[in-house]
């Protein structure tokens, strides 16, 4: 089973768009996944882990829900 952790900036608001990915996460992969975390952080951080490895940093791309998605699904 898969441990993913969305790590969001609370002071810039990323709270929405954390908790739009954790739904479609678990509307995709349900019981394949044991957890979908938030994180909360600042900085402007909004990063994605799968079982502890980084799939995802804003800071390195732009954000694409739907990518994000496939990155998950290629650990589960």
């Amino acid at each position: 089973m898969t441990d993913v952790e969305i790590h969001y900036c609370v002071p810039c608001g990323h709270l929405d768009r954390a908790q739009s990915l954790q739904n479609a996460l678990l509307s995709e992969f349900g019981q394949d996944l044991d957890a979908v975390s938030l994180v909360t952080g600042d900085g402007g951080v909004f990063e994605v882990t799968v079982d502890g490895e980084l799939v995802f940093d804003v800071d390195d791309e732009g954000y694409d829900a739907e990518e994000i998605v496939s990155r998950v699904g290629a650990h589960v």
